[in-house]
């Protein structure tokens, strides 16, 4: 993909690389110079995306599992020696009404999102604060703000993000640590397994009138993940088609 930012000899680790927004960020920063750790779960995927893609290193991590992540990000410390950019993507769908929810997919969701978001930045902010520079882009959503049917599992992990985000933005910034969040509505595999009626719902909730491609929200992650984003943490940026307003 093609781009007028500039990460060359940058290292970007980005979780849930390999699939949906996660690819296209994937792509974008290989694309922009940088060398790519993609973080996945999904094997398969992961040779694919890094087969298709230069300048990426493959990773197969369950992010939800703190010495998994913490064994990854070795891994990435001892080939490259740092991690610049850090962007909490990885993201999985339970969807049911929450007297019908089981335990398992309260504590999946919540797991891959939330704690999966801590346990990457956790690791990552000890280097970042060692080097003086650091970016933390975590994606959340809109559910995470207005919640959403059916969808409570995932309202409160994204909710939790962004809580998350604002507190380190806040505990990191004398380091020379930004952190920022997302809230895109782009059209991915997991958009697509949402039942028609609420995807139809949701669409007329849009100004624009359609779900973004992935494509388009990697320029706002590059953004906030470049040095000119330097007096910018806290936020969360609506890459959202006017849905926020």
């Amino acid at each position: 993909m093609s781009t007028n930012f500039d990460f060359e000899g940058r290292v970007v680790l980005i979780t849930g690389g390999a699939r949906g927004i996660g690819f296209s960020l994937s792509s974008f920063f290989a694309g922009a110079g940088a060398t790519v750790a993609v973080l996945d779960s999904d094997s398969r995927a992961l040779a694919d995306a890094t087969g298709e893609l230069e300048r990426t290193i493959p990773l197969q991590v369950d992010v939800a599992d703190a010495n998994a992540v913490r064994a990854g990000v070795n891994d990435v410390m001892r080939r490259l020696n740092r991690i610049d950019v850090l962007i909490n993507n990885a993201g999985i769908l339970r969807d049911r009404v929450v007297w019908k929810l089981a335990d398992h997919e309260w504590h999946d969701v919540l797991n891959v999102h939330l704690t999966g978001t801590f346990n990457l930045t956790r690791e990552a902010i000890p280097i970042m604060r060692d080097q003086s520079y650091g970016r933390i882009i975590n994606v959340t959503s809109f559910t995470g703000l207005h919640g959403n049917v059916g969808q409570a599992n995932y309202a409160a992990a994204k909710a939790g993000i962004i809580g998350f985000t604002r507190t380190t933005a806040k505990e990191t910034a004398r380091f020379g640590i930004t952190v920022n969040a997302i809230s895109p509505n782009a059209e991915t595999d997991m958009v697509a397994s949402i039942p028609e009626g609420k995807r139809s719902e949701l669409l007329s909730q849009i100004p624009v009138g359609r779900f973004s491609s992935p494509d388009e929200v990697a320029p706002g992650v590059a953004f906030l993940a470049s040095e000119e984003a330097a007096y910018i943490t806290g936020v969360v940026l609506p890459i959202d088609g006017g849905l926020a307003i």
